[in-house]
């Protein structure tokens, strides 16, 4: 009774702090397009490029040399479609409007905020997006927030530190390393290294619990892009994982045999800055006596609030399991994960997201977990740079 009080409250506060979250940062979603403008300017993307840009970015985009602005600092290269395409015109949108500085980037960026209005830094960017020629890369935009258990459709450059653990019952702590690298303009190459800790179902000989630790079922999986559109605001994702058994099956850490399991992934952007994930796919066991064939499906939801125009981001989420091994009796397991993710630096390549995995069936015999991650976009700088 005192596990289900405590499962029970654990529910409402997990719920209660996305609803305040929700509240809280509501606020902070609008901003007036006040501008003071001088002169007149170009009405057109190419003409305002020329007016703003083109001094220290160049007519081809590329950048123009040292000689000619007068520092040493690299400029960026309009025209790398490995570069361009990935980041969202919110990102930048801070820096042209606010400086450099708003996204922790060099002073000498200047901000135009007061020279044009949004409407023109649109026009410009919707320029500056013609230097890709390469039309298969997906748009950062359709990058959605990562939640704790559902695989994004998105290919990423991404380090990340996982950690699930028991919040009542047997002790349990599960960690992942996970690194993700982006090849081509539509694929990525994952690791997942596990290890973890688990308290035996039987005390030493002393009466002490002594707890297991040791490593994992290493993970690796790539997955490609089958479809993006900005226009639909949709993005499609097939992938494959083999997880192979380098895990200890007697202290819990294992399974004993390699499973692969092949997944479906799907994200769409929704109105007012909702959006929609979802993950299907199976696990087949190449031993079926030591680990079944199973079935799961994931599906999250949640929206973004920002804080001010260009700052920090919440993303409160709940997520849906479902899973269900194949050939045997057992019904199919759900669970609710309440969460919420927030970015930690001002360039939001560090993220940190927060939840419970809360079992909606057999909650007598599965245990609430409380789940984290700490996010770091390596593609956007280094862990300790952009705050």
């Amino acid at each position: 009774m005192q596990h289900g009080r405590g499962r029970r409250a654990l529910v409402f506060i997990l719920t209660l702090s996305c609803f305040v979250a929700l509240c809280l940062f509501s606020i902070s979603t609008g901003r007036a397009a006040n501008r003071q403008i001088s002169g007149n300017l170009p009405e057109d993307g190419p003409g305002l490029y020329r007016f703003a840009c083109m001094a220290c970015h160049g007519a081809d985009g590329v950048g123009a040399s040292p000689d000619r602005v007068g520092f040493d600092i690299p400029l960026p290269d309009f025209t790398d479609c490995s570069f361009a395409p990935r980041e969202g015109n919110t990102d930048w949108i801070a820096v042209v409007a606010e400086g450099g500085p708003a996204r922790a980037f060099s002073e000498l960026m200047p901000a135009f905020g007061d020279a044009l209005t949004d409407s023109e830094i649109e026009k410009i960017l919707n320029y500056i997006r013609t230097f890709c020629a390469d039309g298969a890369w997906p748009r950062g935009e359709l990058n959605l927030p990562r939640a704790l258990f559902t695989s994004k459709a998105y290919p990423e450059d991404e380090a990340a530190f996982t950690s699930v653990f028991n919040t009542e019952g047997d002790g349990r702590v599960l960690n992942k390393i996970i690194f993700e690298k982006r090849f081509g303009a539509r694929n990525q190459f994952e690791i997942v290294v596990p290890f973890g800790w688990n308290e035996p179902a039987v005390s030493g000989v002393d009466g002490d619990t002594r707890w297991e630790s040791g490593l994992g079922d290493v993970a690796v999986s790539v997955k490609r892009v089958l479809f993006a559109g900005l226009n639909s605001g949709s993005i499609v994702s097939l992938g494959g994982e083999i997880i192979l058994p380098t895990g200890n099956e007697d202290k819990g850490l294992g399974k004993g045999t390699p499973v692969f399991e092949p997944y479906i992934a799907f994200g769409r952007i929704l109105p007012a800055d909702f959006f929609f994930q979802f993950q299907g796919g199976g696990g087949l066991s190449f031993d079926s006596d030591k680990t079944a064939h199973k079935l799961f499906w994931r599906l999250a939801g949640g929206r973004v609030f920002y804080q001010g125009h260009f700052g920090r981001s919440w993303s409160p989420m709940i997520e849906l399991l479902g899973a269900k091994e194949l050939g045997s009796d057992g019904g199919t397991n759900w669970d609710i994960v309440p969460q919420f993710q927030v970015t930690l630096s001002r360039r939001r390549h560090v993220r940190l997201n927060l939840g419970a995995r809360i079992p909606l069936n057999d909650a007598d015999v599965r245990e609430t977990q409380f789940a984290l991650y700490l996010l770091w976009d390596w593609f956007d700088g280094g862990f300790f740079e952009g705050w």
